[in-house]
């Protein structure tokens, strides 16, 4: 994994994404801090990523971006919910990652074929790997 200053970037794109509905449920809070967890990021510094964004770090490898991706869609769903709202941004963030259309496309089509509409990540490595190839 990158360095701490993307970690940072990584969690502050979360919470980002995790709002675009104006709140945060205990469940995507849940999320977050175990992703925050997983990264190295103290309870401490997550809190204040709540209050406080982190500067913006650009994912250098296309196997990271796809990862955050990935991290992303499972927070979109870890509610149950998805609205257009979070759709389109989730789609719209994956294209600034420089990541193609139509495996975003395609990965947003295939989550409602699994269970809480989480896509096992050999699934999700695999659109990807087609569309690259």
């Amino acid at each position: 994994m990158g360095s701490y200053q993307e970690k940072l970037s990584i969690l502050s794109e979360m919470i980002a994404f995790a709002r675009v509905d104006h709140s945060l449920k205990q469940s995507e809070y849940q999320f977050l801090l175990g992703v925050a967890s997983n990264l190295g990021v103290n309870k401490d510094t997550f809190e204040d990523l709540l209050r406080e964004k982190s500067p913006k770090v650009v994912l250098k490898s296309q196997p990271q971006r796809i990862v955050q991706f990935h991290r992303l869609l499972l927070l979109m769903n870890i509610d149950r919910e998805q609205h257009k709202k979070e759709i389109n941004k989730l789609y719209n963030i994956g294209l600034k990652m420089g990541l193609p259309p139509a495996a975003i496309g395609q990965v947003l089509e295939v989550m409602h074929n699994y269970p809480n509409k989480v896509v096992p990540p050999e699934v999700l490595i695999d659109i990807f790997k087609a569309h690259y190839n």
